[in-house]
């Protein structure tokens, strides 16, 4: 049985992420609002997250989701496309209320979705991400919400993910792959203006995107809009804010080598990462 104690000293704010790419958008966290104290869980050891099912997606962010709860945290971000599209629906609907209907989990797909139409002059928009989120159409339903008017066009590119997780960014693999998905996106519509990196990995690939785009399409990353969305969400949510502990503390746990995380994670989250393993 999990007990609440609202007085508690360390209620962190939980992120999220099949591996490494959610570092992306904790870094984006920490820069907008470094007074909270965050802890970070990678499921590295059974990432990839983005080809497998529903069910088992479900089931593993579940798992991490709780052992967040039992670490203290009041409120879990999942920084992962993937797991947003897949688990938290279930997880808001179903589970919360079971585990503790106070406790909070939100996504990175909405607020993605709820601004994206205010960058696109053409209404028509492009999707960059693992082929799970691309089937669960989670973009397309959430774009129709929020502007009904827009086009959306989506390109799955599995390929992404391990030439980033592989350190291949500099090689002639990654600007195939880079140059291959974008040319089948715009395949689909010349009218895209703007491009949504749905993969928590994909800012690392920017430099790669800007070189093969067309002139003028602007590239949107959720890091900067889901810390803007954090923050409006807090100040929305007193009863939540006020739980959070704030010592600006950073806490990294891995469900795999903690050695290998914290010598690839730096990549990530742009400087020295320092963490723990979590057996599951």
């Amino acid at each position: 049985m999990l007990i609440i104690n609202s007085k508690k000293t360390y209620s962190p704010i939980g992120v999220f992420d099949s591996g490494y790419g959610g570092l992306t958008i904790l870094k984006e966290l920490v820069e907008a609002m470094p007074q909270y104290d965050y802890l970070y869980l990678g499921d590295n050891a059974r990432a990839p997250y983005g080809s497998r099912s529903f069910e088992t997606v479900y089931d593993y962010t579940l798992e991490c989701v709780n052992h967040l709860f039992v670490k203290g945290c009041e409120l879990v971000i999942l920084a992962c496309n993937t797991a947003s599209a897949k688990a938290l629906r279930n997880i808001q609907q179903k589970d919360l209320p079971l585990i503790d209907s106070k406790k909070r989990v939100l996504g990175v797909i909405r607020p993605t979705t709820e601004v994206i139409g205010n960058y696109s002059k053409t209404k028509h928009i492009g999707i960059f991400a693992t082929s799970g989120t691309v089937s669960s159409q989670s973009y397309v339903i959430e774009i129709e919400k929020s502007f009904p008017e827009v086009k959306v066009f989506q390109e799955a590119c599995p390929m992404w993910v391990p030439l980033i997780e592989n350190n291949e960014l500099n090689h002639e693999g990654a600007e195939y792959f880079v140059k291959k998905h974008i040319e089948q996106l715009f395949a689909q519509s010349k009218k895209i203006d703007t491009v949504i990196l749905g993969c928590t990995h994909y800012p690392l690939l920017k430099p790669l995107l800007e070189k093969y785009l067309p002139d003028g399409v602007t590239i949107l990353m959720q890091g900067s809009i889901v810390s803007h969305g954090l923050k409006d969400y807090l100040f929305r949510h007193p009863e939540m804010e006020t739980l959070l502990s704030k010592n600006g503390n950073l806490d990294f746990y891995t469900t795999d080598s903690a050695a290998v995380f914290n010598k690839n994670a730096g990549l990530f989250f742009g400087k020295e990462v320092k963490s723990n393993h979590l057996a599951l």
